[in-house]
């Protein structure tokens, strides 16, 4: 299964600040994805860095991603919504400048509107728009253009990511944002966990969870390529506070791990961490992720194990494992009775000195 893992910006432990000496420390922890911050205007003065990155990233494999800018009303009145589009439209030159997979971006609040079918059109007939300038951003270039920015030859446009929100009065529920991506080609939903997870009262909190999710995205959206978010989350009443550590969160990794280890095999999926911790949370989840597949291959060697002995021995893998359980219990009362914890009373004496002492009687016949 594809798993990338990166931080939400630049590394916190990067001596450097610009994104392409955080792009060196990200190879060298072994992570594979970046998402890069616009969560306030574009400056033109940016655009150079951002051609530089997005040559290491052509370069290199690291899968960059672009988030837009954090506050939008595109659901509000006419000035509110072309305000917030004006404000992406530099973000959207940026993403095919650095190379990006996914653009990022969020709705905002329901304004006049009411959660249901008419907010979600309007959503849907916004976001066909941006698709429409992302792929004409992309589409409209010259054989100049290919020599700076080999991608765009030779890579499709960046994918538009709809994020899940984390309050009750912003638009974003799941349900919502997978009816809007089914609806319009060239979005993808954008999973936030801690967003999830606040919002649904703390919800996620077994791989059952996670399986539930991702089954619903299956059969509503489709597909095996996902883009998600994850951190630690402070929340109440159902809507998010602010992000946190994901050990000092009800949120926890574990069960994630657990559910791509077992069951995602079948996945294409790029997770970054919002974390304050950036990528020392990023690293965290790689190696509960790691834990949980290496649990995973010993328990089915376990298991291999099982089946081979218990052919060997003419059984049943079930007639096995009610043989094994017999012997358990057969050893544990063995081990409860009396005379088995006078047995294990016994200890070895000691001499003087405190060392061992072999001047055992039962020995006093050995020759040598």
């Amino acid at each position: 299964m594809p798993l990338r893992l990166g931080p939400a910006g630049v590394p916190l432990s990067c001596k450097g600040r610009t994104i392409v000496e955080g792009m060196d420390d990200i190879t060298s922890l072994g992570l594979e994805a970046m998402e890069i911050q616009t969560v306030r205007p574009v400056q033109p003065k940016h655009f150079d860095q951002y051609w530089q990155a997005g040559i290491l990233s052509w370069d290199s494999g690291i899968e960059m991603n672009l988030h837009g800018p954090y506050y939008a009303e595109l659901l509000g009145k006419r000035r509110e919504r072309n305000r917030s589009l004006a404000k992406m439209e530099a973000s959207m030159q940026a993403g095919k400048v650095i190379n990006a997979r996914h653009l990022v971006y969020h709705v905002g609040p329901y304004g006049e509107y009411d959660p249901g079918k008419e907010a979600n059109e309007q959503v849907a007939n916004v976001f066909a728009g941006i698709v429409d300038r992302v792929q004409s951003i992309w589409g409209d270039q010259d054989e100049e253009a290919y020599a700076a920015f080999p991608w765009i030859e030779k890579m499709e446009p960046s994918l538009v990511g709809i994020e899940t929100s984390g309050r009750q009065e912003l638009w974003g529920t799941v349900d919502e944002v997978l009816e809007v991506c089914n609806h319009v080609e060239g979005t993808v939903p954008v999973l936030n966990m801690a967003h999830i997870h606040a919002r649904g009262h703390g919800s996620m909190r077994t791989s059952e969870d996670y399986a539930e999710l991702f089954d619903k995205v299956r059969e509503t959206y489709g597909g095996s390529k996902f883009y998600c978010h994850f951190a630690g989350i402070e929340h109440r009443m159902g809507n998010a506070l602010h992000y946190t550590q994901i050990k000092k969160s009800d949120l926890k990794f574990e069960p994630f791990a657990e559910y791509l280890a077992e069951d995602g095999d079948w996945m294409d999926i790029t997770i970054i961490s919002d974390s304050p911790l950036l990528e020392h949370d990023a690293m965290y989840m790689m190696q509960h992720y790691d834990k949980a597949r290496q649990r995973l291959l010993e328990i089915r060697a376990r298991d291999e194990r099982r089946v081979k002995l218990a052919n060997e021995r003419g059984l049943t893998p079930e007639e096995l494992e009610l043989l094994e359980a017999e012997v358990a219990e057969a050893r544990k009362n063995l081990d409860e009775s009396p005379g088995a914890e006078k047995k294990q009373g016994k200890t070895p004496a000691k001499a003087a000195g405190g060392m061992l002492s072999f001047d055992d009687k039962a020995d006093e016949d050995d020759v040598f």
